[in-house]
């Protein structure tokens, strides 16, 4: 597998300690297949930076993939309150964080690899207005796609770590990079809120709906 990770410096050997532990999926190394989305990552602080370029040898590792059918969006949000922190606003907030977590946690820890949506600043409100009751999952489902950022692949385990190998690094000028950082987030958060004013609120199922009912995994109201 190819994968690509922006930074603002060549980073030949990636180090799993060298991760922040508060992360979508906690510490780890965060890449992306998508060159372009790696480049704009590279100068989303409005400087320069570089695609580092590696190439993971898959065999033998085990990989979660959040987007298999087996899993719902409602899983990725789970790990997100796992490893993220969320503004609760209310107590109906505090409510759906402990019921998501207890309800659709995924257990990481055996896995060497996490694939699964990448929680950037747009990614990550609709995520805290789900929590906070303020949109209905369809639209949550729908707003993952807004932003069309891709899959990240995190490796999590030192066995991942050794059958990466560095490919090489390619210079990013903030001059076109920067631009395109903000122009998707806020492409986004556009369509975002051309969803939110379609949504058919009647209809619609929100957190507070999911606990009230005691939904679990695979229920058919969650698909």
């Amino acid at each position: 597998m190819l994968l690509y990770h922006g930074s603002t410096k060549i980073i030949e050997k990636p180090s799993l300690s060298a991760g922040k532990k508060y992360n979508d999926y906690g510490q780890g190394f965060y890449c992306t297949k998508e060159i372009e989305v790696a480049k704009e990552w590279a100068c989303r602080e409005n400087s320069n930076g570089f695609v580092n370029k590696y190439r993971l040898k898959k065999s033998g590792l085990k990989v979660l993939d959040l987007q298999d059918e087996r899993y719902s969006v409602l899983n990725w949000i789970a790990v997100l309150l796992c490893n993220r922190t969320f503004s609760l606003e209310n107590e109906i907030a505090t409510a759906a964080k402990e019921y998501i977590v207890n309800n659709f946690a995924v257990d990481t820890a055996p896995f060497d690899v996490v694939a699964g949506y990448r929680a950037d600043d747009s990614y990550f409100s609709f995520a805290r207005d789900f929590i906070n009751n303020t949109l209905p999952l369809a639209s949550l489902k729908k707003a993952m796609h807004l932003g069309k950022l891709g899959i990240q692949y995190v490796l999590v385990s030192e066995k991942a770590f050794a059958q990466l190998t560095f490919a090489g690094a390619e210079a990013v000028s903030r001059e076109t990079y920067f631009p395109k950082y903000t122009a998707r987030d806020a492409n986004a958060r556009t369509a975002y809120k051309e969803e939110i004013r379609r949504a058919v609120i009647s209809k619609s199922v929100f957190v507070m709906d999911i606990i009230r009912e005691g939904m679990k995994n695979g229920d058919p109201r969650i698909r």
